[in-house]
């Protein structure tokens, strides 16, 4: 290791208030861990809340399916951390699957499966195709099939892959939605930012508890206003009280709880698509975490374990009833921000959510945070996380127009071919745009047992390139892989030979079967 990459190492090191390994004080733990949920807890409403509305789910039901979520989300965690890849990384719904399960939920509840215009039989349909899709998943993982990507793997792939993973949420409609409440977002932010970088020197708890405080503060705020009516129900600000009074105190959440898991073929592989997507996006936090943590870049075991436990979580999600799990970059933003990776903060957090997911009023308490609160917290964490993307390029040479070109394509069609895909709003929409059928009936085998297997076919490619193609981080990052492992490149050029130099030895990770089991 250079003296530079010495001291790059050492600075990141300084930085983090709790290593991986470290556990702090119960109670002190308590508060982080919650704080690294509420990081996320945006994002693991959003998405049931939109298959919900999609699905036309009553609103009593759909206050139980985000009680699952958070249940689900505790409980991959805690596997996760436990006997998979053993990093503090947050599990929840999965914004990569979202695209086929809206595409999966649009064809049922519009009768296109035995005639079932119902979000029980939607509900079905999507967790019988997570299941199976998430079964190739852990085959993949354990396998030892996806860890062998990481030999094709330099920073000139993974920066930007990382920094694409920040830049997706740039245009959420939390951030860019047309009303929104500039004052509530600004202070949020200036909050994060004050605690976070200003005021952090002063005493301990505002750089251990950023998040929680802006969010605390934000949030009493914007109830208060409410309460008062000095902000209205048609304001993005508002907070609606009313609403978790009106929840029930425990929820009944339990496997197979919508009936039993219904599969089709065309479903199956149009979720495997979103697994793919999720995939990439897993491996690319993977890197970003140990990067923010200081820690070596992961071991091909370590990556094969990681991506075996979340297909394992995916199938559990399915036999739950709810819509995948995956590794959230949003609690690696607040690694950042706050210098707490500690796996046993992340641990306590899991558990925390674990339990309230049972009780109704919590479910509906975090639905009443405001959109302008989490888009305040998605600019703040996000942003850290395009840094960490960039800061794997001190291993690069910049000098080199081969990777300057490289990194620059990787980013532009990251962000641009995403911006494309968003003109449609369904896997539905982009085949009709594509126009297969009537490529069909131009080949003159319109009506025909060919015509059927060929269409059939050519949904299932069509669906995933839609999907695909929706994620700019696989966009970007695959785009990258290709270019980086077939431009001409030396290894000192690519990073390779700096980054073989701090990289984890695969000797370095204990899996569960090392720790409990003895030697793999």
């Amino acid at each position: 290791m250079t003296g530079d990459e010495q001291v790059a190492d050492e600075s990141v090191g300084d930085a983090i208030e709790y290593g991986i390994d470290d556990k702090p004080p119960l109670g002190e733990s308590i508060v982080l861990g919650v704080q690294h949920y509420l990081t996320m807890v945006g994002a693991n409403i959003a998405v049931p809340l939109i298959l919900a509305g999609a699905m036309g789910m009553p609103p009593g039901v759909t206050a139980h399916f985000i009680g699952t979520f958070f249940v689900v989300s505790g409980i991959a965690t805690l596997a996760q951390t436990t006997f998979g890849n053993r990093y503090p990384i947050v599990q929840g719904a999965p914004f990569s699957m979202l695209a086929p399960a809206l595409a999966i939920v649009g064809v049922v509840t519009a009768g296109g499966v035995s005639g079932q215009p119902d979000w029980q039989a939607a509900l079905l349909q999507l967790q019988g195709a997570i299941i199976v899709a998430a079964t190739v998943e852990i085959a993949m993982g354990y396998f030892g099939l996806v860890g062998k990507l990481r030999n094709y793997l330099s920073p000139v792939v993974i920066a930007p892959t990382i920094a694409l993973i920040g830049l997706s949420l740039f245009n959420a409609p939390q951030i860019t939605t047309a009303n929104q409440s500039w004052w509530l977002l600004g202070l949020t932010l200036g909050l994060i930012l004050l605690f976070s970088q200003y005021l952090d020197v002063r005493h301990k708890a505002f750089r251990l508890y950023p998040v929680i405080l802006a969010l605390v503060i934000s949030w009493l705020i914007a109830a208060a206003l409410s309460v008062f009516g000095v902000i209205g129900g048609a304001h993005p600000g508002y907070v609606d009280l009313g609403q978790v009074a009106g929840s029930d105190l425990l929820l009944l959440i339990y496997p197979f709880q919508w009936g039993t898991p219904q599969i089709t073929t065309a479903f199956v592989i149009g979720m495997f698509a979103g697994v793919l997507a999720s995939i990439v996006e897993s491996i690319g936090d993977y890197y970003a975490v140990a990067n923010i943590s200081g820690a070596g870049a992961p071991s091909e075991k370590r990556i094969n374990h990681g991506i075996g436990m979340e297909g394992l979580m995916n199938v559990f999600s399915g036999i739950m009833g709810t819509a995948g799990s995956t590794s959230y970059s949003e609690n690696i933003g607040a690694i950042g921000l706050t210098g707490v990776a500690s796996r046993y903060v992340v641990q306590i957090g899991a558990v925390v959510m674990l339990f309230v997911g049972f009780i109704g009023y919590f479910g509906q308490l975090i639905a009443t945070i405001p959109d302008p609160i989490v888009g305040g917290l998605f600019i703040a964490m996000f942003g850290q996380i395009v840094a960490v993307g960039i800061s794997n390029l001190r291993h690069v040479d910049l000098a080199s127009s081969r990777n300057t070109f490289i990194i620059g394509f990787a980013l532009f069609v990251g962000l641009a071919i995403p911006a494309y895909m968003g003109n449609f709003e369904s896997t539905v929409a982009f085949r009709e745009a594509v126009d297969l059928e009537g490529m069909i009936g131009a080949t003159g085998l319109a009506n025909t047992a060919a015509a059927t297997a060929i269409e059939a076919a050519a949904q299932a490619v069509i669906d995933t390139i839609y999907i695909i193609g929706s994620t700019g981080m696989a966009i970007g990052g695959l785009a990258a892989l290709v270019l980086d492992n077939t431009v001409p490149g030396s290894r000192e050029e690519r990073g390779l030979a700096a980054w073989d130099r701090i990289s984890e030895d695969e000797s370095e990770f204990d899996s569960v079967w090392d720790r409990w089991l003895g030697p793999e």
